[in-house]
């Protein structure tokens, strides 16, 4: 089912024109989440997400591969994006990141650290207390920790007026 459902998720939204970023299947016991990330070079609208939801709504309704009640969420990877792939933790060499993994990793579950290697078989990261090599297979989520850059702005001055 995992292999029938990536390849109608990967073909409805390519087909739309858009890249799929990546998807999250999480079964309950009598429903399901599907989470679907989609990119594009011009950004990705409230729009694009209603139109890959209608259509990738009406497929997974044609193929029936979710056998119970699920919801179906589209949206962007956003800037505090979620990695599924080695290629994408490789575009972000340098960059913070949360990561949480299924098994303990040096005795923990939660790491926050800078990624400074990213081979195809695991993710290295630089935490305050040394660096940690975490492979793909364990983790369960990694994602970019969005740190927003403040400037000044230059020739104002609270309080004065001219």
């Amino acid at each position: 089912m995992q292999e029938r459902l990536n390849a109608l998720i990967h073909t409805t939204v390519t087909g739309l024109g858009y890249e799929l970023w990546g998807f999250e299947y999480r079964p309950y016991a009598e429903s399901a989440l599907l989470r679907i990330f989609i990119d594009s070079p011009n950004g990705i609208t409230v729009d694009d997400c209603g139109k890959v939801s209608n259509q990738l709504g009406a497929a997974l309704d044609v193929e029936d591969l979710i056998p119970v009640a699920y919801v179906l969420e589209v949206s962007s990877p956003g800037v505090d994006r979620v990695l599924f792939t080695p290629e994408q933790y490789q575009r972000y060499i340098g960059e913070k990141l949360k990561v949480r993994t299924q098994l303990p990793v040096q005795a923990r579950r939660n790491f926050v650290g800078v990624l400074c290697a990213a081979t195809a078989e695991a993710i290295t990261l630089e935490l305050e207390d040394g660096s940690c090599e975490i492979p793909y297979a364990v983790i369960d989520r990694g994602r970019l920790v969005y740190e927003m850059k403040t400037t000044p702005k230059k020739g104002k001055r609270s309080g004065a007026h001219s």
